[in-house]
């Protein structure tokens, strides 16, 4: 297994004016499922070529296990890395595409053979292992992509967003098997992806980038819940953290959030950081399922706030219905409600948001006023 160490990393392509790669700073641990995740353009993708040593990289490092491999060859670097493309061998079996890394290193046949035999075992691929890749599904293909990297036994996994080609259905399968697959080997592996779900239900850890540098990394769950700035609100979530301006008063030891005419107790921040913005703008920031009918049995016990909001659109979802609205500052939100609801376009209803679970932001920086520890 292996820890793999980058600072400082940059890159900056030729003729471009700013660098898509910018002071990236990551560790990840020895067996570690780590997920790089952006919008298109926000150099993940960038990063993963520079570890495998498929790019140059500008200047910083990369390190596997203490060891620098910036001028080790992508070959001598003990990495397998598995493509959105799959990038099979169409002429070849299923069997000899996995077998094709192996007999390039010049491994005993036999232990080509077992290797192949059990990694096909595992991936449910025995069957197709005579088949070349035009005969197999996208999923299969997938897997055969999967299979090839595992063989080779590296020190390090890197995918590059492998489940982008493939339908809804079989992508949640994939990606449980993949996550599963992780797991039994305890492989140290970067995933790159732009799909927040992938990386909410696959990472221990998630990094989130934007514009070339890191914005936040942590555990999905506590990335979700305190997001560092408006771009990971608003990124991380579907639907997304809805944002509305507001200002910030103070009454004695006591702060509210001023939406149009709604007012909402803040809690959970310490006063000393609340009185520097006191009576100033501020961005309020609620996720949609914090917002509830006053009749959802879901809000028993919550901290809840009337706010007054029409109505633009319902969606029924099956499991959940979400309501598009509009509050007195003519700002939209969104809310996720339960399937039963009888609300309808064109209606104005008090919905109850909780307090307790209000968002704060510098409407200045973008960045989250820090809660109390």
């Amino acid at each position: 297994m292996a820890v793999v160490t980058i600072e400082k990393l940059c890159k900056r392509y030729e003729g471009a004016g700013e660098p898509s790669v910018r002071d990236v700073d990551l560790t990840v641990g020895d067996g570690e499922f780590m997920v790089l995740l952006g919008p298109s353009g926000c150099g993940k993708s960038s990063v993963l070529r520079m570890i495998a040593g498929l790019e140059p990289i500008t200047s910083g490092s990369v390190a596997i296990d203490g060891r620098p491999i910036n001028h080790v060859a992508a070959k001598d670097r003990d990495i397998a890395m598995v493509f959105q493309s799959y990038a099979l061998y169409p002429h070849m079996t299923v069997g000899a595409n996995l077998a094709f890394g192996l007999r390039r290193r010049k491994v005993a046949a036999a232990v080509i053979d077992q290797r192949v035999q059990s990694v096909a075992e595992r991936l449910g691929l025995t069957p197709f292992l005579a088949r070349k890749p035009h005969a197999l599904s996208g999923g299969q293909r997938q897997r055969v992509a999967l299979g090839r990297a595992i063989v080779r036994d590296p020190k390090v996994f890197l995918f590059d967003e492998p489940l982008s080609n493939l339908d809804a259905a079989l992508r949640v399968t994939t990606r449980n098997e993949l996550v599963k697959q992780q797991h039994e080997l305890g492989t140290t592996t970067i995933y790159v992806t732009h799909d927040q779900v992938e990386a909410m239900t696959m990472g221990d850890r998630i990094c989130i980038m934007n514009g070339g540098k890191v914005v936040q990394i942590g555990k999905p769950l506590e990335v979700y819940r305190n997001p560092a700035d408006t771009f990971v609100a608003r990124f991380l979530g579907s639907p997304p953290m809805n944002l509305l301006a507001a200002r910030l008063e103070q009454e004695g030891a006591h702060f509210f959030a001023q939406v149009g005419d709604g007012r909402y107790p803040v809690e959970g921040y310490a006063a000393e950081v609340l009185a520097r913005y006191a009576n100033r703008p501020v961005t309020l920031g609620i996720r949609p399922e914090d917002l509830y009918e006053s009749t959802s049995a879901n809000a028993a016990g919550a901290r809840l706030q009337p706010i007054s909001t029409r109505i633009n659109a319902v969606e029924p979802l099956g499991a959940e219905t979400l309501l598009l609205l509009s509050v007195g500052t003519g700002e939209e939100l969104i809310a996720r409600i339960g399937r039963e609801t009888e609300l309808r376009p064109g209606q104005s209803t008090a919905l109850m948001l909780d307090a307790a679970a209000i968002h704060l932001f510098d409407p200045e920086t973008t960045n989250a006023i820090p809660r109390r520890p």
